[in-house]
């Protein structure tokens, strides 16, 4: 069997982007990123999502090195973000009686963005298409995470093509399935893809999953990263957990730092928490790091310290752009604590606490916030602080 075969008429012909590197023009791609498309091959041939355009030309050769000259009578359309939609208009070409398969908001943004309004069938929530020997059936998985998302499945082989669910970052390097090339790289993508992408539709996962729950699924084809066969327990109970915001023990310090004097404030905490054997620790200078790195982290851990300098009367930029992001995705619990730095008038650890009560964190201890240099008193409170934090968590693992 060819490695593209991932099921019986089932086949892989998805492709690899190892040039671009930011998604959405905003998360780094160190190790590229594959736009993942499927046939489902029976008396009829149906395409199940595409790849971003300028790899509709190598999306074409796989397609005819699988089926040759037959035709592709049907485009299933899971998800309509361009990374997987924009070569509809290259397949149209090829294919003119190729028929437009989505419910009824996937189908009016195809004509949206390109133009495209037949011929077309428009699906319902449980809706069917028989493709002879195979059957396709169709879940609306609204805001996973897109309001026209959907998820395919095909009963004879088991199989859930689940859109950009359970996706990861990452190109495939040589094999497609999990079983075919090493996964230990993939789950922080994962965690990250998550974090960055879906963080803020948790309640919508979880009503995908709880429809999606009683399939007797055997492999999991999303549109990005591995296929997946060996691992699918652990890919869904990963999901369930990053959806229901569950975390895991660890913490993260996030600080921002001008001239390193709430710098200094991050690494005695950092160094106190570790003396209190209470880990792991991720501590992250976020005028230097990766924003989706601390996301994936924040996502994962179940403590979270954030320090920042007052900054022209409000928190260091690189601050507030966390706090931001983390607003947006409406994690709803944290164990939190704050620290700062300020010359002549403090406000920033005033600030972090009003983003505690925004979040509805309760803040632990008592806010460290330094005037000017480190005094022995000011290294003495980051040391109550971390003590404090790290009893409170001892107390919650036991």
């Amino acid at each position: 069997m060819a490695i593209t075969e991932i099921r019986p008429d089932i086949r892989y012909v998805g492709v690899n982007d190892r040039t671009t590197t930011r998604f959405e023009g905003l998360w780094p791609l160190p190790q590229g990123v594959s736009y993942n498309s499927y046939l489902a091959v029976g008396e009829q041939v149906a395409l199940i999502d595409t790849v971003e355009e300028r790899f509709g030309g190598r999306l074409l050769e796989n397609i005819r090195h699988e089926i040759g000259d037959r035709p592709v009578d049907y485009l299933v359309i899971n998800h309509m973000e361009p990374d997987h939609s924009s070569s509809i208009a290259l397949l149209r070409r090829h294919y003119p009686e190729m028929r437009l398969v989505g419910n009824a908001k996937t189908l009016q943004m195809v004509e949206g963005y390109y133009g495209i309004a037949c011929p077309a069938h428009t699906v319902a929530d449980g809706g069917q298409l028989d493709l002879g020997g195979l059957t396709l059936q169709f879940h609306l998985i609204p805001m996973v995470h897109w309001p026209e998302t959907m998820a395919t499945w095909c009963p004879e082989r088991q199989t859930l093509f689940s859109g950009d669910a359970f996706g990861t970052f990452g190109a495939l390097d040589g094999g497609i399935t999990d079983t075919q090339v090493e996964t230990e790289r993939y789950w922080d993508e994962m965690r990250r893809y998550y974090a960055a992408i879906v963080g803020k539709y948790g309640a919508p996962v979880q009503k995908a999953l709880a429809k999606l729950g009683s399939l007797p699924i055997h492999t999991i084809c999303p549109t990005h990263g591995p296929v997946w066969q060996r691992e699918t327990a652990r890919v869904v109970d990963l999901y369930d957990r990053m959806s229901r915001y569950e975390a895991e023990p660890g913490v993260v310090i996030a600080y921002g730092s001008m001239y390193g004097n709430t710098e200094r404030l991050a690494e005695r905490i950092a160094r106190t928490l570790a003396e209190e054997q209470v880990g792991p620790i991720r501590v992250y200078n976020l005028s230097y790091a990766e924003p989706s790195e601390v996301l994936r982290d924040i996502f994962r851990y179940d403590t979270l310290l954030v320090g920042s300098p007052t900054y022209n009367g409000a928190l260091f930029p690189p601050v507030k752009q966390l706090l931001d992001l983390l607003s947006a995705r409406g994690i709803p619990r944290r164990r939190f604590a704050r620290f700062g730095s300020f010359t002549w008038a403090g406000t920033a650890a005033r600030l972090l606490g009003e983003f505690a009560q925004q979040m509805k964190w309760e803040c632990t201890g008592e806010a460290v916030e330094m005037k000017q240099g480190a005094t022995d008193a000011d290294i003495d409170r980051c040391d109550a602080l971390a003590r404090t934090l790290a009893a409170e968590i001892k107390a919650a693992r036991r």
